[in-house]
């Protein structure tokens, strides 16, 4: 048994996942890992030249993050950066480039979110963590996490905004923003997180968050687009009565 294996065995929360409990083998696993990579480069393979550039250039952080833990405090930076990629790609794949005065807030503000999330997360693991010597934000931050969390809100919301504002968006997007806002709020300072099982709490309650963003950005972009009707509709009227 690898020496990765057994620390993953030491590891109470993890130790009845299917690798770890013997339930598959490592080359079934590899197998698995293979037709999920071969899918994925079907998907990036359909996309603009622009996004499959995108995509191949994400390569670097998705194999270097599980290693990250094991040299830095920082591994939910890494896992931010890798995992919000999708902010950068999705918009490329849609309209062929990527507009830095968009993406570039909206990448950060995943980021941001991403740390938040995964510091809390990491606060169910920091003596296994510490066990076996690995690291997380979670033994860095210590008892001083909800400040750094805190932080980390203030400039997720910070970056939502911009990105709305370099976008033009409306009302539903901002009501949505603040909405985030109050939630990771409550979400920071109502952790405790000395028990793990109120830290899983309020990991998955950010399922709430996304799924704000999510209708601000529907409802906020439907909102737009009836705006913008509205006015080509009247310049329309105002030529048409100055050529008349």
């Amino acid at each position: 048994m690898s020496e990765t294996l057994l620390k993953v065995l030491k590891v109470t929360r993890t130790a009845n996942r299917p690798i770890a409990a013997g339930d598959i083998s490592t080359f079934q696993s590899f197998v698995f890992l293979g037709g999920q990579l071969t899918l994925a480069l079907g998907v990036l393979l359909c996309l603009n030249y622009y996004s499959i550039a995108m995509g191949a250039a994400s390569l670097l952080l998705v194999v270097t993050y599980p290693l990250v833990k094991r040299i830095t405090f920082w591994p939910q930076l890494a896992l931010g950066l890798t995992f919000n990629w999708g902010a950068l790609l999705g918009w490329s794949a849609v309209k062929g480039s990527c507009d830095p005065a968009v993406c570039l807030p909206l990448y950060f503000s995943g980021v941001m979110w991403t740390l938040i999330y995964d510091t809390i997360y990491a606060h169910q693991d920091k003596k296994d963590d510490a066990l076996i010597g690995l690291k997380s934000t979670a033994l860095l931050f210590q008892e001083n996490t909800r400040q750094w969390l805190s932080g980390f809100g203030v400039a997720m919301v910070a970056a939502l905004s911009l990105a709305g504002a370099n976008n033009g968006q409306t009302v539903p997007y901002y009501a949505a923003v603040a909405a985030v806002g109050a939630h990771l709020a409550h979400q920071i300072y109502t952790v405790d997180i000395h028990r793990a099982e109120d830290c899983w709490d309020k990991f998955t309650s950010n399922r709430t968050v996304g799924m704000l963003l999510f209708l601000g950005i529907v409802l906020g972009n439907l909102c737009k687009e009836k705006t913008e009707e509205a006015k080509d509709a009247e310049a329309v009227r105002v030529g048409s009565e100055q050529t008349s």
